[in-house]
Order: structure tokens, then C-alpha cells, then sequence
């Protein structure tokens, strides 16, 4: 078990802290603060092969490995965990429709999606499906060929924005069989959008309800077969899980970076405030509490990339893991700055409030709970 990462990981690692040291970390505060949406830094990003990571190369892709973009993600969200976090998401559209459409739609979408000329969104949450995903409304009826696309789709990132939409849809009301994946361009009628949502974070992507209403969806845009776009979802919130997590890691290095830095400047009753036993196991905790989430996260992201029968459990618990753990050094790195650490200036308010979202979103983490008793409890998956 080697535990060193080659030189291939290491230069991704660079590229990405590089980008994330000059392209967002600057910036963050601002765009946060005008919930400014940066397109043209995304493009930037996908220039550098980050827009397609996981993807083949024919379209465009990267085709590195999920280890790969683990480190990636984790180092680009030092700089600003928002716009990472939206950068996953694209990448997940950009990954299923390499993985699952037909040769014709991932030949027309795929290089756009790569490039980014064309920016996309996941839609599976419902105002009334959320953790249940399977009890999802938005109907799809053929209609000679085309769909007939009706029901409305919550919280999503990048809606009203983006130019295309990755939506699973019921077309039979056969449970989880009976969930269908499609690409709907944001020019089609019957497409429209609700208000922008106020956020505690994540404020400088869009966020609002997505409505379809008789939105007339062309049988070619359908992504795999019909009945399996919940197998799709699965498949694409196992990744999405490990890149949520990744972001969440680094929030946290910015975290402990701006601690370490701040305990050997600040001094009270004449001591640095590194000297302060106290203080010194309280930072102890935070890094060795991070190396222990990393781990897990980069164990899960090998294992998806081995196609590893365990590869879901371990998906969830670094998902688990990693957000609790991130988030909680935010909060004790806040702690540490004290009032200094609740002003704008200092930048650890806007990381706590990205990462409190990280708990909830791909699955609340009472759902990945869940997930990992299924599976090591009812499954009765083997503990070696």
C-alpha cells in the first residue's frame, strides 16, 4: 500500500492550487458578495482540461482518474469552494453523458460540455423528492418523438443560467425502473425558471426552481435507455459525493492554512498564541482530523476507480466524514480567530457558510448513515 502520490497526481495538484491561488482565491470575497456568477473563470478552468476530467479524450476529456480529480477539487476550493462545487457539478453532467448517451448526443454535447461552451445542470431534487429521489414527479409521456416533459425540479445550481439540463424524469410508474434521464436545452418551450434563491452560501452561483410545462423533449435527447436513469443518478452522486467532499477538504486546508498563520502573529498575555498548550492541541485535533477525512476520501475515490463492489459504502462514508470534519474546522477555526474570525475581512465566515451546505446536498448525511448500515448491516457486506 503505497500512500505517496505519483508525480502525474502531484503535478494536477499544482495546476490546480496554482489556478486556485490566482484565478479564485482573490476574487472569492467579491463574488460571494455580488453573487456573481464567474463564467469566464469557469471557461478558464476548462481551458486547463477541468471542465471534462473523468471524460475520454475523443470529446475533449481529460480521462484522469477519480483520484485524480479528488485532488484536483480539494486544492481548487481553497481558492473558493462555490465555484468548485458548481465546477463538480458540470463535470458530472460532462461524465454521464461520456458514460451514457448515445454515440450521437455525446458526439454533438460532449466537446461543448468539455470546453464549456455550453455550461450544464443536474436536476433530480423536487420540491417533494429529496432524500427519497425514487419518489420523484416530473413526467415524461411520449408523444410520437418526443417527450411531453411536466413537473418542476428544487435547488438547483446554475439554473437559469446554464445551457442545458441533465433531468430524471418518471416515464413509468414502476418505482426506481421508472426513472428516465433527458437533456432539455434552455431555449425549449415550456422551459422556464423561478427566483433567484437567498443563500446562506454558495451565493455567487444562481440557485432557483426549475418548471417544465408541456416542454416538448426530442426522444434523442434521452440519456441511456428508458427505465434507467435512476441507476444514472446513482452513479453520477458516487462521484459527486467524492468531489463534494474533495471542496469540503479544501475549505478546510484554508481553514488550518489561515489558523497556523494567525497563531504564530497574534499574542496575548505576552505569549504567541501557538505557545498556548491549550490552543496547540486544538490545532492538533483540526490536522490530524483532516489527514484522517482526506484519506478516507482519496480510499474512496481508488475504490471507484477499481470498481470496487464496496466502492458506494465508502463513497458515503467519505462524503459523511469529510464535510462533518471540514465543517467543524471551520467553526474551530473561527473559534481560534475569535471576533476577528466573524468579520468579512478574514474570509473564514464565508468558508463556514459554503461548507454548511456540503452536509446536506448529495445526499443529507443521515441518508449516507444509512447507506453504510445497508450496506455492512442488511447486505451483510464482508468487514475484512
Amino acid at each position: 500500500m503505497n500512500f505517496a502520490l505519483s508525480e502525474e497526481h502531484l503535478q494536477i495538484q499544482d495546476l490546480a492550487a496554482t489556478f486556485a491561488r490566482e484565478q479564485l482565491a482573490p476574487f472569492a470575497d467579491s463574488w460571494d458578495e455580488q453573487a456573481y456568477f464567474p463564467v469566464d473563470t469557469l471557461r478558464e478552468a476548462a481551458a486547463l482540461g477541468m471542465a471534462g476530467i473523468v471524460a475520454r479524450e475523443d470529446i475533449g476529456g481529460s480521462q484522469l482518474s477519480r483520484l485524480h480529480a479528488a485532488i484536483l477539487f480539494e486544492q481548487l476550493a481553497t481558492g473558493c469552494i462555490s465555484t468548485s462545487a458548481y465546477l463538480s457539478i458540470h463535470n458530472m453532467v460532462t461524465s454521464l453523458i461520456d458514460q451514457y448517451a448515445s454515440e450521437p448526443l455525446r458526439a454533438h454535447w460532449g466537446p461543448k460540455l468539455t470546453a464549456m461552451d455550453v455550461i450544464a445542470s443536474y436536476c433530480l431534487t423536487e420540491p417533494e423528492a429529496g432524500s427519497d429521489a425514487a419518489s420523484l414527479k416530473t413526467r415524461a409521456t411520449k408523444e410520437g418523438d418526443y417527450y411531453l416533459v411536466n413537473g418542476a425540479k428544487a435547488f438547483i445550481s446554475g439554473a437559469s443560467v446554464s445551457d442545458v439540463y441533465l433531468c430524471m424524469v418518471r416515464t413509468s410508474d414502476e418505482g426506481h425502473r421508472g426513472i428516465t434521464a433527458l437533456l432539455i436545452e434552455k431555449n425549449t418551450p415550456g422551459l422556464s425558471f423561478g427566483k433567484l434563491e437567498e443563500k446562506m452560501g454558495w451565493r455567487n452561483q444562481p440557485t432557483c426552481m426549475v418548471y417544465f410545462e408541456n416542454c416538448k423533449v426530442p426522444l434523442a435527447n434521452r440519456v441511456g435507455d428508458e427505465g434507467m436513469g435512476f441507476k444514472i443518478a446513482l452513479n453520477a452522486l458516487n462521484g459527486g459525493r467524492i468531489n463534494i467532499a474533495s471542496c469540503s477538504l479544501g475549505g478546510a486546508l484554508a481553514c488550518l492554512r489561515k489558523a497556523q498563520v494567525y497563531m504564530d502573529e497574534r499574542k496575548q498575555f505576552k505569549k504567541q498564541l501557538k505557545q498556548m498548550q491549550g490552543l496547540r492541541f486544538y490545532f492538533a485535533d483540526m490536522l490530524t482530523e483532516f489527514q484522517a477525512a482526506r484519506l478516507m476520501v482519496y480510499r474512496a475515490a481508488d475504490a471507484l476507480d477499481n470498481k470496487l463492489a464496496e466502492a458506494p459504502m465508502y463513497c458515503a462514508m467519505a462524503k459523511r466524514f469529510a464535510t462533518d470534519v471540514a465543517f467543524r474546522i471551520s467553526d474551530k477555526t473561527m473559534q481560534l480567530h475569535g471576533g476577528y474570525g466573524y468579520l468579512r475581512d478574514y474570509q473564514i465566515e464565508r468558508i463556514f457558510r459554503d461548507l454548511r451546505v456540503h452536509q446536506i446536498l448529495k445526499g443529507t448525511n443521515e441518508i449516507m448513515r444509512e447507506i453504510i448500515a445497508k450496506a455492512s448491516l442488511d447486505d451483510e457486506l464482508a468487514l475484512n
